[in-house]
């Protein structure tokens, strides 16, 4: 049953008082029932342990109760930090005992930038063959070692997504690294802190390819009957009053979180990583 809508305050107002409460209207459900299977898959988890991210990626969804907009994504977010149906289920790692933990800090302002999500079919990576980055056979093409902190470049792909400088980084475009797929491609590419790297690009893409069809909503155009995505992602940072609280405090470039909405069905998707040594058992 609906009840009348209450006066609120505006959420700038709010934000700025520092008052938690439910920003823009919206109210969050926590959903520990929504399998993630690509994360769960046996397959998956002899890879995330070989790239030392087992045990610290982890997906989770959350529901809510209004209208998404885009452009009232600062608004989404904010009032998602603030949920108490939020706060005590919104997992992290910490950084002092590596255990999974709730944030346990008032966040009072965040970022959301907005990640483009356009693309439909893996052919976007046939570059890398074209180039001769990857072999037919799918052999990855060694190269002489070197450094770009903190990760070691040892091949021809790993130069085209790390050094700006090399002679094939210009096969993917800015607009084409900024897409999420290619985001989660690389951060499965780079993995963590003792990531064993795949002679073959099959395992990268097989599971770039999985995730993102478990985070990423599409629908059949009711004209057209094309295809398209319905969600919208963000990469998030919040703040408490000491500074970055979330992801991590530390920062480093796979450390990470992605909120992949669903406006449909109005579900977020929130996929989390932080940089570390991976579960090896």
């Amino acid at each position: 049953m609906e009840t009348a809508p209450q006066r609120r305050r505006s959420p700038s107002s709010m934000a700025a008082s520092g008052e938690s409460g439910h920003l823009g209207g919206f109210y969050f459900r926590f959903l520990p029932q929504r399998p993630f299977p690509s994360l769960s898959a046996p397959e998956t988890t002899v890879r995330l342990r070989q790239w030392s991210m087992l045990g610290r990626l982890k997906a989770q969804a959350f529901g809510f109760d209004q209208t998404f907009q885009a452009h009232r994504k600062d608004d989404f977010v904010l009032a998602f930090f603030k949920d108490p149906n939020v706060i005590p289920n919104l997992k992290l790692l910490s950084d002092f005992s590596g255990q999974w933990i709730t944030l346990g800090t008032e966040v009072q302002k965040i970022e959301a930038t907005s990640v483009p999500c356009t693309q439909l079919s893996m052919s976007f990576f046939n570059r890398l063959y074209e180039e001769d980055i990857v072999r037919d056979s799918g052999h990855i093409v060694k190269c002489l070692d070197s450094f770009c902190d903190p990760f070691m470049v040892s091949d021809e792909l790993r130069k085209v997504l790390l050094l700006e400088d090399s002679e094939k980084y210009e096969i993917f475009s800015q607009a084409d690294r900024d897409e999420f797929l290619f985001c989660l491609f690389k951060h499965l590419c780079l993995g963590g802190s003792l990531c064993q790297y795949e002679d073959m690009l099959k395992p990268y893409l097989e599971t770039a390819k999985l995730l993102y069809k478990d985070l990423v909503s599409v629908r059949k155009h009711p004209q057209t009957k094309k295809i398209e995505i319905t969600s919208s992602v963000f990469k998030v940072t919040a703040y408490d009053s000491a500074g970055v609280c979330y992801p991590s405090r530390k920062n480093h470039e796979q450390t990470f979180s992605y909120f992949v909405v669903d406006p449909v069905k109005r579900h977020v998707n929130v996929l989390y990583h932080c940089f570390g040594v991976g579960d090896m058992s």
